[in-house]
């Protein structure tokens, strides 16, 4: 059984760093296309909230992956490593998910601003 994991999880950690990547990719392109929708066609495309949207979703792709390399972690150095890792990107998910509730309270605040405006 050890055999067939240390065969199969390498792959499952590549696939699932490849989503992270792909997601974070798709993401900046989208964001970007917005934001330029927003400069010259004046839009209201949530650049932003988008962003950290996709980010916090990409991060936890990642963050899946780093889990499944504790499985293969044969040292208490690597563990230690991993587990710097894996504590920066619980920070880094905290402050993503901080910034989307922001976000969204700004986007209602200015919503309700407009509708209020005569």
């Amino acid at each position: 059984m050890e055999h067939f994991i240390s065969l199969i999880v390498p792959y499952l950690i590549e696939i699932l760093e490849i989503m992270g990547i792909f997601v974070v990719a798709w993401t900046g392109v989208r964001s970007f296309w917005g934001y330029l929708m927003n400069t010259f066609r004046h839009k209201d495309y949530p650049v932003q909230y988008a962003l950290a949207s996709g980010m916090s979703t990409a991060l936890a792709f990642k963050m899946a992956a780093e889990i499944l390399k504790t499985v293969l972690v044969d040292s208490w150095e690597e563990l230690a490593i991993l587990g710097a890792v894996v504590i920066l990107r619980a920070v880094m998910s905290v402050l993503l998910h901080f910034e989307l509730k922001h976000s969204k309270e700004d986007a209602s605040a200015v919503q309700a601003l407009e509708k209020a405006a005569p």
